[in-house]
């Protein structure tokens, strides 16, 4: 039976963000981006006002990409919290829920801190660039700058405010992912999402920085393909 793999996008990013990913797809794993509200073609859509929101909506977005089909669920950066967060809710509203979790570029919920990002656009953009290991060009063009950076704010200030929903552990696998030279995602803080999981879990390092997936979208495609 054919695998869906649902992709949830880094702060500010859409589902387009995952659609080179298609030329890994095989009869096996199929990719299906899940859109977030306030980004590309739903640009116009009231985006999320707190997390809980952000979990609920995804959860009912993700019922839909899923369909009757078993599905893999990844998130990057603000899209793994919001995967975890999404997934807490889908068990709680019945399903369906994911064969595996595939989580990247993000401590564990327990080390969530207070996010912040200059009002500033050259100095935001500067901070979010640095460490990147590239993934961000878009915000190197003053159009794609203006649309971008008002919905990448509304993201990390869901993530300002973020506190858990809950510290229990699911009853999924869960494979974590991270960029070896990533300094916002300390090893330690990184290796703490195995307290979320009463499953098999598995940490995987790649070279690269926070957005080392952008020239390693090949070989994390094959890592969810082995967690099958």
């Amino acid at each position: 039976m054919t695998t869906r793999l649902l992709t949830l996008p880094h702060a500010g990013a859409g589902a387009g963000t995952y659609r080179p990913w298609q030329r890994f797809a095989t009869a096996d794993l199929t990719l299906h981006p899940v859109q977030l509200p306030g980004r590309e073609d739903e640009f116009n859509s009231p985006r999320y006002a707190t997390f809980a929101d952000a979990a609920a909506g995804t959860a009912e977005r993700v019922r839909a990409a899923a369909g009757t089909d078993p599905y893999v669920l990844f998130g990057h950066s603000f899209g793994a919290v919001l995967a975890y967060e999404t997934v807490h809710h889908l068990r709680a509203t019945g399903g369906p829920l994911p064969r595996h979790l595939v989580l990247s570029g993000s401590v564990s919920p327990r080390h969530r801190g207070p996010q912040w990002i200059s009002d500033d656009d050259e100095q935001a953009v500067a901070d979010l660039k640095r460490g990147s290991d590239g993934g961000l060009e878009a915000l190197d063009h003053p159009q794609l700058r203006a649309l971008l950076l008002p919905t990448i704010r509304a993201d990390i200030r869901l993530l300002s405010d973020y506190r858990p929903s809950t510290l229990e552990p699911l009853p999924i696998p869960m494979t974590v992912l991270r960029g070896t030279d990533d300094a916002t995602v300390p090893p330690d803080e990184w290796l703490a999402w195995a307290e979320f999981t009463t499953e098999k879990f598995d940490p995987v390092e790649l070279p690269g920085g926070h957005m080392y997936l952008t020239a390693r979208a090949a070989e994390v495609w094959r890592i969810i393909e082995g967690v099958l």
